[in-house]
């Protein structure tokens, strides 16, 4: 630690104190671009199942921060020049990594800015932040958008072993009570080592790695990905589809939030391009702008909207049915058919529209572990090898494969079979 740097410290229930250094990372954590992330669930609608899970993605930025400082000081006592401008740089962009995030995480990603990821806003609001701290943040989006010659700064901040992954995978599975995702942290930054300009792990660090693989591999299938999860995301995207349609109709819709109005009302899809009026409203919305309209909208006259609001907050959800292929079109038809026919017993419209807001395909993918293009770089005497081939646990292999799920997110009273 220098002790010539003051700090604010922070009390992380995951990783104990986090000391935030005084000056431009402590300005950029109490902005409000960086404030609103206590408005926004880290988890989106996890909490619905695991009800510990209600922590925020300002408590991952932060927490992100201080493995960083950690990782940072380590690597400088295996004798890798960082300098303190560098240290700074990196810090700030572990910090703002997630501050594109809209409300509800990934739950609602591309929804509000329409086909827009939340990492394009994060570069476009990091480049905010810069001009308003008058260029300090030059060397922070060089090392987030891997433009900075010292390659391995960037792969702490994304890579398949990068400190953003660490501490999600540990905190999500502390809160969602997922014994799981309880991976090794410590061991993995001992053995960390910075070998040819690349971040590599000492031979002695394999087993934790391995353990970090399998996690990640667990919490996806038992807290990311968890069928009831799924069935609350297709349940809000839903509400919003069913928002916009009634817009596009000439429907006078009441809303409780100014910024989502915008974005359902003046900002259309068209261009790519994020206007800057569009990116000012963006950062007025969080999880409440939400959940505030649909209190409003569930007493509102439209049937539909009505209804999927009244579900979503008495967790009323759809059913997830995974499959084991992907369906033909004739089991659209019938599903179809059947969600048409239990809508009416409903009281509810039954055209294709409505129908569209009951019954969705989709189907999920996740990879462990891809050594492809982005490996793990094991260091065996003096020699980087891959982690898959480095490791002697014949399952590892299987989890770089990615597995793909095909579901249905139904009503309850539709069958899926004949």
């Amino acid at each position: 630690m220098d002790k010539s740097t003051q700090y604010k410290i922070f009390t992380d229930p995951v990783h104990g104190f986090i000391h935030v250094p005084k000056g431009i990372v402590l300005k950029l954590l109490d902005h409000p671009y960086v404030q609103r992330l206590r408005r926004i669930r880290q988890l989106g609608l996890a909490n619905t199942v695991f009800p510990g899970a209600e922590h925020s993605r300002f408590s991952h930025a932060l927490g992100a921060l201080g493995l960083m400082q950690r990782v940072l000081h380590h690597l400088r006592e295996r004798d890798t020049t960082i300098t303190h401008r560098e240290f700074e740089s990196t810090l700030m962009a572990i910090l703002l990594h997630d501050i594109g995030h809209g409300p509800f995480s990934h739950t609602l990603e591309k929804s509000i800015i329409l086909n827009t990821h939340h990492e394009e806003l994060t570069l476009l609001l990091m480049e905010e932040l810069n001009r308003q701290f008058e260029g300090q943040l030059d060397m922070a989006i060089a090392i987030f958008t891997d433009k900075y010659p010292k390659k391995f700064l960037h792969q702490l901040i994304a890579s398949q072993l990068d400190i953003d992954r660490l501490d999600y995978i540990r905190r999500d599975g502390m809160f969602a009570g997922v014994q799981e995702g309880a991976i090794g942290i410590d061991r993995i930054i001992r053995t960390m080592r910075v070998h040819q300009g690349n971040i590599v792990i000492d031979k002695k660090g394999i087993y934790a790695i391995e353990n970090y693989i399998v996690a990640r591999r667990l919490m996806y299938m038992q807290v990311y990905l968890h069928k009831t999860v799924l069935a609350g995301d297709k349940l809000l995207l839903a509400i919003l589809q069913k928002a916009r349609q009634l817009i596009d109709q000439g429907v006078d819709l009441p809303f409780y939030s100014p910024a989502l109005e915008f974005f359902f009302r003046d900002n259309k899809p068209g261009s790519r391009k994020v206007t800057k009026r569009a990116l000012d409203t963006f950062v007025d919305l969080d999880d409440n702008d939400i959940l505030m309209n649909l209190k409003y909208w569930q007493h509102f006259d439209q049937a539909v909207l009505r209804d999927l609001c009244r579900r979503f907050l008495n967790r009323d959800f759809f059913r997830t049915t995974f499959l084991d292929r992907k369906p033909s079109r004739k089991d659209f038809v019938r599903w179809k058919e059947q969600t048409a026919a239990a809508l009416d017993r409903m009281g509810l419209p039954s055209d294709d529209e409505t129908v569209d807001c009951y019954l969705f395909y989709d189907f999920s993918q996740s990879e462990a572990y891809t050594y492809h293009s982005d490996g793990i770089w094991i260091l065996q005497k003096d020699v980087a090898v891959e982690f898959s081939k480095a490791s002697d646990n014949q399952h590892i292999l299987a989890l770089t494969k990615p597995v793909i799920k095909h579901y249905i997110v139904h009503l309850k009273e539709v069958s899926l079979h004949t």
